[in-house]
């Protein structure tokens, strides 16, 4: 099996699992409630298998796209039989259709806060105060983009200057042009401060013994300053259960922070996503699921170690799951936060009439929001479909 095709089966199977988490927290809140649940199925489509335990039926369906609950009763449209209506979502407190409509971000946030947390148990925490090697180019590329994509080396490319210097990977550089560095922050603001075409000494620590090499830089057209050919060594340190819950915090927090920012860019998104620059643009940071599954791939086929990828492909899935949380809470029909609008609209409408002595108007008709339910979800399906389309004919590498 090519690597690259395992990485798309890991996402694929993490997607689908991410799926069914938020659709069990759904299920899990509204049978605590009393509400019936009568179907949880894995899929879309025609029906593979499926048993039933008690009132619900459990099963497979043909499609793998995703899943889902039936919770009868979810819209005042729905026709419910008599015996049932007493159980029907729409006849429940306020408060309780709330939790369970929130459950299902709730379950992402939750899923993406251990996997943050046992990526630092488990793999650990990478650590940058270091100046060793993992990555010596082969050659100088062509273009800033050719060196942010990876680009294979063309034909006839000049070899970069870390390959004449000698340098290898495992190397650890201590000082570059008379500055000593001590992480690789440090080095890359050291390279970029020297001109294309300088000559400068390293020192190298190579094997417990130092020894002085010399590179003089190229030039990349589109990137300032010289370049030397190299990529720092990732260095992961176990952290201890009260470190991996600090950092899971703090790395939660700065995800969700991006993925508000990201939303805030999607406008600007769109004209640049069939850009040659797109991942110089904000259509960089927007992708679908052919995109995110394609960067998953590449990164399973990295020539890097395994911590490398399995830290990649574990905080991807946790970013992922909290953009999906904070997406399905956003107030839109057909979204989850559509509904949790309706609802809390639904109370302050009763709660007024309360207070002025009137009938309560009961439930929103959702034949009336239809129309606006179904303009929503076809400008999501148009976006989808975009950018879908973009991370086929215009990927974005991830290098």
């Amino acid at each position: 099996m090519r690597v690259d095709l395992l990485g798309w089966l890991i996402f694929l199977f993490a997607l689908l699992f991410s799926v069914m988490w938020h659709e069990l927290g759904h299920f899990a809140t509204a049978k605590r409630f009393g509400m019936k649940a009568i179907q949880f199925f894995v899929g879309f489509g025609p029906t593979l298998w499926s048993v039933r335990l008690g009132e619900t039926e459990y099963g497979v369906k043909a499609l793998p796209l995703g899943g889902f609950v039936k919770i009868i009763g979810m819209t005042s449209a729905e026709v419910v039989p008599p015996e049932d209506e007493s159980r029907a979502f729409r006849r429940f407190p306020g408060w309780q259709r709330v939790i369970v409509l929130c459950a299902g971000s709730v379950m992402h946030f939750i899923l993406a806060f251990f996997l943050i947390f046992g990526l630092a148990l488990g793999v650990g925490i990478e650590n940058d105060n270091s100046t060793q090697l993992g990555t010596v180019s082969a050659c100088v590329p062509a273009s800033v983009t050719a060196l942010d994509n990876n680009s294979p080396c063309p034909a006839g490319a000049g070899k970069s200057p870390a390959g004449l210097a000698g340098l290898r990977v495992g190397d650890q550089i201590t000082s570059f042009d008379g500055t000593k560095v001590s992480n690789y922050t440090q080095l890359t603001t050291a390279i970029k401060r020297v001109s294309a075409g300088t000559t400068v000494p390293l020192t190298v620590l190579r094997d417990g013994h130092s020894l002085t090499l010399h590179a003089t830089l190229a030039s990349v057209s589109g990137r300032p300053g010289g370049f030397l050919g190299i990529a720092g060594a990732t260095i992961f340190q176990p952290a201890s259960p009260v470190r991996a819950v600090t950092y899971a915090g703090s790395g939660f927090w700065q995800v969700l922070d991006g993925s508000v920012k990201a939303f805030g860019q999607i406008p600007a998104a769109v004209p640049d996503l069939f850009k040659s620059d797109r991942a110089h643009t904000p259509a960089g940071n927007v992708s679908s699921i052919v995109g995110v599954a394609n960067a998953t791939g590449q990164a399973v086929a990295a020539p890097v170690g395994w911590q490398d990828k399995v830290s990649f492909v574990l905080l991807l899935i946790a970013s992922l799951n909290i953009f999906w949380g904070i997406f399905n809470l956003l107030p839109l029909l057909p979204l989850d936060g559509g509904h949790i609008a309706i609802v809390v609209y639904e109370r302050i409408r009763s709660r007024i009439a309360r207070r002025r002595r009137r009938h309560d108007p009961g439930l929103v008709d959702y034949m009336k929001v239809a129309p606006v339910m179904l303009s929503i979800f076809m400008v999501i399906v148009v976006f989808v479909v975009l950018v879908t389309v973009a991370d086929i004919v215009n990927p974005v590498n991830i290098g």
